[in-house]
C-alpha cells in the first residue's frame, strides 16, 4: 500500500466500475471555454472559437468566457 500520511483513507473512496458508469444525461454536455488574451487578433481566441464550433457540431452546449475588462498582465488596451 502507498504511504499517504496526509490523507484520511476512510474518506478516500476508490472508484469501481459501478460508480463510474455514465447515467442517461438530461441535457447535452456543457463546456466552458476560456482564453486569456485581450488582443484584437488573439490566435488563442480564434483557436478556441474553432474548438467551440467543433464541440457544438458534436452536440455540446458551449459557452466562451471573454476576459475583456479583467486585469491581465501585458493587457492590450
Amino acid at each position: 500500500m502507498m504511504n499517504l500520511p496526509n490523507v484520511d483513507l476512510d474518506l478516500l473512496e476508490r472508484p469501481t466500475l459501478d460508480k463510474v458508469q455514465a447515467k442517461e444525461l438530461q441535457h447535452p454536455p456543457r463546456i466552458l471555454l476560456l482564453y486569456g488574451s485581450n488582443r484584437d487578433r488573439s490566435y488563442s481566441r480564434l483557436a478556441l472559437q474553432e474548438a467551440g464550433r467543433v464541440l457544438e457540431y458534436f452536440g455540446a452546449e458551449v459557452k466562451i468566457f471573454h476576459p475583456k475588462g479583467l486585469p491581465l498582465p501585458e493587457d492590450a488596451d
